[in-house]
């Protein structure tokens, strides 16, 4: 048996189980994200603890701070934002970007 989820039911799941592990626009990011990686017969189950473990939301900052990334040789948000961007890219996925960071795959 399986239910269709729409962005408003993966939301909620989310709320409900874990309400602060992503943003709502975070949570819009990573709806996108799962949908387009199914294909017709490769569904993904809604495993709200699962998408938690495998997925994080952070700033540039803390991203930088988590795993080492030297960003002292850039001159503004956007080149430490592209900084994050790049190592994350290196190590793992960028899921998308939203305001003040990124949501990627765990590494």
């Amino acid at each position: 048996m399986k239910t269709t989820v729409s962005l408003y039911d993966f939301r909620d799941a989310f709320r409900r189980v874990r309400p602060d592990n992503f943003s709502y626009e975070g949570l819009e990011v990573l709806f996108d994200y799962l949908e387009a990686c199914e294909s017709g017969a490769d569904e993904i189950e809604l495993d709200v603890i699962a998408l938690c473990c495998d997925f994080s939301e952070a700033s540039v900052d803390e991203i930088a701070e988590n795993y080492s990334i030297d960003l002292s040789e850039c001159d503004d948000d956007e080149e430490k934002a592209e900084a994050v961007r790049d190592y994350i890219e290196r190590h793992s996925i960028v899921v998308g970007e939203v305001a003040g960071g990124f949501v990627y795959a765990d590494f």
